[in-house]
């Protein structure tokens, strides 16, 4: 992946810009706030010019006119304090809503992408570089907005007035800025190879971690908690070595510039003292040159922090601006229509697809079920069984080929039509950290508690829920763990009931369960299968025996296709094999 900020840098800004002129007024009004602030900070120095000449003639019926500065002094800073003030109120709301717009952005693309970017892409690594984007837009917009926009203003100011009042000082004040501004620049370049890698590492190591939190109980069970902290160490150390040589070029860059500082601040001075002799320096001037040359060292010398922030700010929103950039794999095109489904009917039509290039997993594949068919698919595994439902669903998009539902190209409608029209119900149903109750409503958002309800007590659902101290408002935990497999396996059965669509996929749907529960949700199941194209994957042969066919796929082809009696009687059938090892051929090996 390259991470060069070349790559991202202008597309990241252009990404923010957009955000940022939605709320353009608001960021007119900031901007006028700051300018009205930063007046302030600047005219003073000429008023303090004049009160000290005064103070320095030593006369006490000038009195009057100290007091008169004073006030205007008063009331420029009060000005310049109700611009500030009002700015830090705007931007507040500024960079607020921006922020809030820029994690929806994130959401709904990241969302979007394809089952394989999911698959490709550890989750989580996806959430922080969804949240360190948003970060970076802040520090971003508070470095443009607090810092570098009025610190260069302040140095362009002080330098014009240095250079029109005395413009030895001003020019040596400028040669340092340039110098200063110009090193730094490209030092921070040189150093960004390493802030880069850190960022990438720190993205490692938040994947690693959420894969290992993920799978603690796979690290207890194979005892493989010193292997899982050797690779984090590895992670950490290689961060510590891009973080440290990162910090030790800081510290040399500081060096560097604190010793051009002190040269520079002596020569302004040495120079004061020259005027001075030839009388063309007081009191005044030497105040005035300490505060506009101090303000323009400490602005001049807080840009390597400047180009540091922006660059970090840069990489970490980088990772996201590529996601952002990557195009969705899948997607509807244009005036996509709603899939209509009447009768029901799929098929596929000289389909090839594969996973990946030198890996095919259906070659000219064709087949046709007929509207409320109930058929199984079965075979070994890596025999395409799955690969079946990713393309009826188009969780992928085919190589060649159609999939057909009521001759209407499943390409050419919309994916939520599409996917509305099927429900599924997968071997390892996924649960989101909600309740029972808003975990089963997930198929229908507007479904009445009683309908909820219902579905739950049709998929034997119901029973344990009441079990529950809280019922339907339990918790089930991430993913759904504080279930059993066969819990969740009802829950996604109560799912596909609520749901009522026309096409039903169950994929190994009672894989998870007991005997006793199977025969309870075997009622259930056909009820559901009622006037609905029914597709079954299992390998329990007796789920599928009052199948309306049974069609046998290996390597992507269609072996053998019939009834249950039909394929029985084939002679060195695949599925009479399989038969008789599930009927008794273990015993028959045992022997």
């Amino acid at each position: 992946m390259d991470k060069t900020p070349k790559k991202y840098t202008s597309q990241t800004l252009r990404i923010y810009w957009q955000h940022c002129i939605r709320y353009k007024w608001m960021g007119l009004f900031l901007a006028i706030g700051m300018l009205v602030g930063l007046a302030g900070d600047l005219i003073t120095p000429f008023f303090y010019k004049n009160f000290f000449n005064i103070l320095g003639l030593n006369n006490f019926k000038l009195a009057p006119e100290l007091v008169h500065i004073i006030l205007i002094v008063l009331l420029i800073n009060g000005i310049s304090w109700a611009g500030y003030r009002i700015s830090n109120y705007l931007t507040n709301i500024f960079e607020g809503r921006i922020m809030r717009d820029l994690l929806n952005t994130c959401f709904a693309y990241i969302q979007d992408h394809s089952f394989g970017f999911f698959s490709g892409n550890f989750v989580g690594s996806l959430q922080r570089r969804v949240n360190r984007y948003s970060r970076s837009f802040e520090d971003i917009c508070d470095l443009f907005i607090w810092d570098a926009t009025p610190n260069i203003l302040r140095v362009i100011v002080v330098i014009i007035v240095l250079l029109t009042q005395y413009w030895k000082v001003g020019l040596a004040v400028l040669a340092w800025s340039i110098v200063h501004t110009t090193f730094n620049y490209y030092f921070t370049l040189y150093r960004l190879r390493y802030d880069l890698q850190k960022s990438q590492t720190d993205t490692e190591i938040s994947g690693f971690l959420a894969d290992t939190l993920t799978n603690n109980i796979n690290i207890k069970l194979f005892t493989n908690l010193k292997f899982e902290i050797q690779g984090f160490k590895n992670l950490t150390q290689k961060w510590y070595r891009m973080a440290r040589k990162s910090w030790d070029l800081d510290a040399l860059s500081y060096g560097i510039q604190g010793g051009l500082m002190v040269l520079t601040e002596f020569f302004v001075f040495w120079i004061g003292v020259k005027y001075w002799q030839q009388g063309l320096f007081h009191v005044g001037d030497f105040v005035f040159i300490q505060s506009y040359v101090l303000l323009t060292f400490n602005n001049v010398w807080n840009f390597s922090r400047y180009f540091k922030r922006f660059f970090e700010s840069m990489a970490d929103a980088n990772e996201m601006t590529e996601i952002l950039l990557t195009p969705h794999e899948i997607v509807d095109i244009k005036n996509a229509k709603a899939l209509v489904v009447n009768k029901g009917s799929v098929e596929f039509k000289n389909v090839d697809y594969g996973y990946y290039e030198n890996k095919e997993i259906y070659s000219d594949f064709s087949l046709k079920i007929g509207g409320g068919e109930k058929i199984a698919l079965i075979g070994p595994s890596g025999g395409g069984k799955s690969t079946f439902v990713k393309l009826l669903l188009r969780y992928y998009d085919l190589a060649s080929g159609e999939i057909l539902i009521d001759d209407q190209d499943i390409s050419k409608v919309s994916q939520d039509s599409l996917r509305k029209n099927v429900s599924l119900v997968p071997q390892d149903p996924i649960l989101f950290h909600r309740s029972v109750l808003e975990n089963i409503r997930y198929a229908k958002p507007d479904a009445s508690d009683e309908e909820v309800i219902a579905a739950a007590k049709l998929a034997h659902c119901h029973e344990f829920i009441q079990s529950f101290p809280d019922k339907y408002e339990t918790f089930v935990g991430e993913r759904g763990i504080k279930l059993s497999g066969g819990e969740r396996q009802r829950v996604a059965i109560a799912r596909a009931i609520l749901k009522n669509a026309p096409i039903l996929v169950l994929d190994e749907a009672t894989s998870s369960l007991d005997s006793e529960s199977e025969r309870l949700i075997q009622d259930a199941l056909k009820n559901l299968m009622a006037g609905r194209t029914t597709i079954v994957i299992a390998h329990r042969l007796s789920t599928v025996m009052q199948m309306d066919r049974i069609v046998v796929i290996d390597g992507g082809k269609i072996i053998e296709q019939g009834k249950h009696k039909e394929l029985l009687r084939l002679k060195n059938g695949i599925y009479q094999k399989l038969w008789n090892i599930q009927a008794g051929g273990f015993a028959k090996q045992d022997e």
